[in-house]
């Protein structure tokens, strides 16, 4: 069974489940992906590719490994956009991965709890930032963003839920969601196109 048949059994979800998504798919070179998440937080996402690349271009366009970001001085890393805050974020997730020995392989192994948990041990990581690693960069189909601004605007707008007690609001979009499960992650992908639309 697709996902779209599945998720189509929540009537109103199934009212906005037209059109395609981005394909889910996995990345490689996971501690890169959460630098890349570090550097583009509060920023537009033309910025973020921007500054991305600057730092790219610090490795002559290769993706470094964690090591090599260590070793690079803070200076060059504020001198491509970065905060003194985010320099210090990025080589927290390169000192963070080479001691757990974080490799794609690990990873691949762990379940989505396991890595959110290990994952938010770095400084400057939370759980929104690990699930966004977990659906854009992991390809897991069964994650669901609940602290995610956007996918609550969607919910409450689809599904009529009062945003004024955040705690209801969460438990509700929780109680929701666990029915779309293991597709998760594709829901949050029609709610953000959906809301965006």
């Amino acid at each position: 069974m697709d996902y779209k048949t599945h998720l189509a059994k929540d009537k109103k979800l199934a009212t906005i489940l037209s059109g395609t998504t981005h394909t889910l798919s996995l990345q490689k070179n996971i501690p890169v992906r959460i630098m890349n998440s570090i550097i583009s937080q509060q920023l537009s996402t033309k910025v973020a590719e921007v500054i991305f690349q600057r730092f790219l271009a610090l490795y002559k366009g290769k993706e470094p490994k964690p090591q090599q970001v260590i070793d690079t001085p803070d200076t060059e890393l504020r001198a491509i956009g970065l905060s003194n805050a985010k320099v210090g974020y990025v080589k927290n997730v390169a000192s963070f991965c080479l001691a757990h020995g974080i490799t794609d392989k690990h990873l691949a192994k762990m379940r989505n709890e396991e890595i959110i948990d290990l994952l938010v041990q770095i400084k400057g990581v939370g759980k929104w930032t690990v699930e966004m690693l977990l659906m854009f960069s992991l390809g897991r189909e069964d994650v669901f963003a609940v602290d995610d601004l956007g996918i609550q605007q969607a919910m409450c707008k689809l599904y009529k839920i009062d945003a004024t007690d955040k705690k209801t609001m969460k438990e509700k979009m929780l109680k929701i969601s666990a029915k779309w499960s293991p597709y998760r992650t594709y829901a949050c992908l029609h709610l953000w196109r959906w809301k965006d639309a």
